[in-house]
């Protein structure tokens, strides 16, 4: 499902009153690769439901560059909600998702292994409410920068 804030808040209600423990990971997601599919599965076996927040096109440009994203933000969620490891998406149009993460607040929260955990976003609302943070291992030589400057090499 391709969500509101206010309908992910919904839905993430429901899921807690069913007693589902929920993850929650975000990114610009911009085409899509093997390490994002790493990261996406480890995040789903953290949790029993996970929902995806990703930037807004507004939101990637600011953060990537004037060329970012390469895919729009509605073919991005649509991508992940065809993989099996996406319950929700969300879509967020400030630099970082802690609106969103203050709102939810999920049981798990997932980043790659490229953060440090204090500069995790949202790590201290779900720690306050006993939740954990999961650090996942980059997949080595993928990201959609790389992908990127290759296409680009003449």
């Amino acid at each position: 499902m391709f969500l509101s804030i206010d309908d992910t808040v919904r839905l993430r209600e429901r899921w807690r009153a069913d007693g589902r423990r929920v993850a929650f990971t975000n990114g610009c997601f911009d085409l899509l690769h093997p390490g994002h599919l790493s990261l996406l599965e480890a995040a789903r076996a953290a949790g029993d439901a996970l929902i995806v927040a990703i930037n807004s096109d507004a939101s990637v440009r600011e953060i990537k560059g004037p060329t970012r994203p390469v895919i729009p933000q509605d073919e991005r969620a649509e991508v992940l909600l065809g993989l099996d490891a996406v319950d929700a998406v969300v879509v967020y149009d400030e630099p970082t998702p802690q609106r969103i993460i203050d709102a939810l607040v999920p049981d798990v929260l997932v980043k790659g292994a490229d953060w440090a955990l204090d500069q995790i976003v949202g790590r201290e609302t779900v720690e306050a409410a006993g939740g954990r943070v999961v650090r996942v291992p980059l997949v080595e030589g993928r990201s959609t920068s790389s992908i990127l400057e290759r296409i680009r090499k003449p």
